[in-house]
């Protein structure tokens, strides 16, 4: 993790998952820098629908592909996703839930933060 990365509300970016391994850099979080162009900068978690919304605009998230390092994914686990694909998902209605404190405050530049938090992970009270 990069220690000076920030999350939404501007304290340190938490890890996103390690299993699977995730991000841009695959380092745990939804780091960015000047080479990653789309900005995997939302941790969100996968759901069904969120996935078939991806595949049906061209980014299959389910289909491993080993030469990546890419495990595909299923609904519960969570991914530092690409900031515009989130909100194309959100505008559609098939936002993923996000994890707030793991996600990166550059998604700002994209998304409101409204969004953001109208589909924030709420941690399950046991």
């Amino acid at each position: 993790m990069n220690k000076s990365s920030k999350n939404v509300f501007g304290l340190t970016l938490s890890t996103c998952s390690n299993n699977p391994v995730t991000g841009f850099y695959r380092n745990g979080c939804c780091d960015t820098g000047p080479e990653d162009f789309g900005n995997h900068t939302v941790c969100a978690i996968m759901t069904h629908d969120f996935l078939l919304f991806s595949q049906s605009r061209g980014n299959d998230l389910i289909t491993p592909a080993p030469q990546y390092n890419f495990p595909g994914l299923k609904p519960g686990d969570r991914w530092c996703v690409c900031a515009l694909r989130w909100k194309e998902a959100y505008e559609a209605g098939y936002a993923a839930p996000v994890v707030l404190e793991a996600t990166n405050e550059e998604v700002l530049n994209f998304v409101d933060m409204s969004a953001l938090l109208e589909n924030a992970y709420k941690e399950s009270v046991k």
